[in-house]
């Protein structure tokens, strides 16, 4: 099982995370993209579902037309991991190819 970070750890990660956040009231870190419309938010989610599977690492998230809300928590560790740095990255990384 992922081990949670402490609030240091945390937050020098979240310094290399452009546009995520701590979740108020949680511990779990947060992001909203947003796309050109509903297609590219749709394919963006796809392609962080592949990785997503392959990590056995799965968001929380909710799409609204071109709107995409993310939560990331490991649950078993009770908080923030490596793992959800790590999807972080990934959905930055997977953003910034989306077109648009």
């Amino acid at each position: 099982m992922a081990e949670r970070l402490e609030a240091e750890a945390r937050r020098q990660a979240l310094g290399g995370l452009p546009g995520w956040t701590v979740v108020q009231g949680r511990d779990a870190i947060g992001k909203t993209f947003v796309f050109k419309d509903f297609n590219e938010a749709f394919g963006f989610m796809a392609r962080v579902a592949l990785v997503a599977e392959k990590m056995d690492h799965h968001p929380e998230w909710r799409n609204v037309y071109k709107t995409v809300e993310v939560v990331l928590a490991t649950h078993d560790a009770g908080g923030v991991t490596a793992l959800d740095i790590e999807l972080a990255k990934a959905m930055n990384a997977i953003a910034k190819l989306t077109p648009g």
